[in-house]
């Protein structure tokens, strides 16, 4: 699709039996003048609002200046920094009755939304190259998103694909899955805070420098995926979504020469796992690392290589509660497939009263975490207590990474742009033969 003009993007916020809200200057609905503080309530199907029931209500902002305060905004939805906020936004804000609650969906135009989504992944600190990329990336996904939805291929519901059987369950979740807008504003697709988060003079000198501008293989937009920290190897597409590889998706080395052993072989992973390979992610700069980590993704540290410890009873409880699923006690965790990057893409559990395989990525890191394990990406240690060959008393997780590590490796990005590299070079080292090209 080629653009005439820059398109507007709709971005679900939020959900609830009640939504309260506050028009920031001058806004109207149905041509009526409107502003100041507002409550929505959803009763019978319906959205009630100043004594009246709506299917949908939209606020239009009366001139440019006008924002909406929406509360209790759910951010790092699953994640362990999951909070609320208080966030402001710019642009229209539809209200909508959906499935028992009001959705809150604000629409504005592309460039606007990527001064906010930009701002909220990155830090105002971070370098020029970094920003104009993640710039480019951020706008290649969101359109590519908006393209397959308006084409009919959203998904719908949040888990995309999966296959089960007495011992295999196997599930990817994608971010194809919106059917009343098309992002959400969590890290589910892109983190989206309005004006929340100040745009900063690098950020919109970088939305300026970039106007348009995406990535292209073929006649396809990029589904330009990004993590935190790919640990030093990225991964491939079809290891951690549909079975449909991605050419400019590759499992390559986050180094300058971009080779790595082939990480799909136990021993190697193996190996990898538990060294620090040089690579551009490889990096305990507090300079570099606060341009990428925003204030409570600074409580994560340890992230290129890291480990966690579980006793058996921890680990057991952990899993039956995350799957469902009573193995017993825990035996064994076995790799069955990793990726190109190292990651595992299938897992058996082996349990005292159940053995099943799990997978893909996301799945394995939801199964061993209150949250998500940082990454599918590790190898394990186990413990056994004096006499007991048998049943392990404690499980030791070395990992790599943070994240899927498909495509831009955020910190990585930060080191490269650190080192001297161009917005176009780190493109083309994470997206290897994309091109780039302007939509409007």
């Amino acid at each position: 699709m080629q653009y005439t003009t820059e398109p507007q993007v709709s971005v679900g916020i939020v959900s609830g039996a009640e939504i309260r809200f506050t028009l920031n200057g001058r806004y109207a609905v149905a041509g009526q003048p409107v502003s100041g503080a507002q409550v929505a309530t959803i009763a019978n199907g319906l959205i009630h609002w100043q004594g009246k029931a709506y299917t949908e209500l939209v606020f239009t902002p009366a001139d440019a200046a006008a924002s909406f305060t929406l509360e209790d905004v759910t951010i790092g939805v699953n994640f362990h920094w999951e909070r609320k906020e208080r966030q402001t936004f710019r642009g229209t804000l539809r209200l909508l009755a959906n499935d028992g609650k009001i959705l809150a969906i604000n629409r504005l135009h592309v460039e606007q939304y990527l001064e906010s989504v930009i701002s909220s992944e990155m830090s105002a600190t971070s370098n020029l190259p970094l920003l104009m990329a993640h710039a480019v990336i951020s706008r290649s996904w969101l359109l590519a998103q908006m393209e397959k939805r308006s084409g009919g291929q959203a998904s719908g519901p949040t888990v995309s694909a999966m296959t089960a059987t007495a011992d295999r369950l196997v599930k990817w979740y994608d971010r194809q899955d919106h059917t009343l807008f098309d992002v959400c504003a969590d890290d589910h697709c892109q983190r989206y805070q309005g004006i929340t988060m100040e745009t900063s003079a690098n950020v919109a000198e970088a939305i300026r420098r970039t106007r348009g501008q995406i990535l292209r293989y073929g006649d396809e937009i990029c589904d330009a995926r990004f993590s935190k920290c790919c640990g030093g190897a990225m991964e491939e597409f079809q290891y951690c979504w549909d079975d449909t590889p991605k050419p400019y998706l590759k499992g390559i080395g986050d180094t300058p020469s971009e080779t790595i052993p082939n990480l799909t072989v136990e021993a190697n992973a193996e190996q990898w796992i538990r060294s620090e390979p040089d690579s551009f992610c490889n990096t305990h700069d507090k300079r570099i690392l606060q341009q990428v980590l925003n204030d409570y993704d600074q409580e994560t540290t340890d992230f290129y290589r890291w480990h966690v410890d579980y006793t058996q009873q921890e680990l057991s409880e952990l899993i039956k509660r995350k799957t469902g699923i009573d193995f017993g006690q825990i035996v064994d965790l076995v790799p069955v497939e990793r990726g190109k990057s190292g990651r595992l893409s299938l897992l058996k559990i082996v349990g005292t009263r159940r053995t099943m395989t799990i997978g893909k990525e996301l799945e394995i890191r939801r199964a061993l975490s209150e949250s998500h394990l940082y990454s599918s990406a590790f190898v394990v240690d186990k413990d056994y207590a004096e006499g007991d060959t048998t049943v392990p008393s404690a499980f030791h997780l070395i990992g790599a990474g943070w994240g899927h590590g498909v495509g831009l490796c955020q910190i990585g990005a930060a080191v490269m742009g650190d080192k001297g590299y161009s917005y176009d070079a780190i493109l083309k080292h994470y997206y290897p033969g994309a091109s780039l090209e302007a939509a409007w």
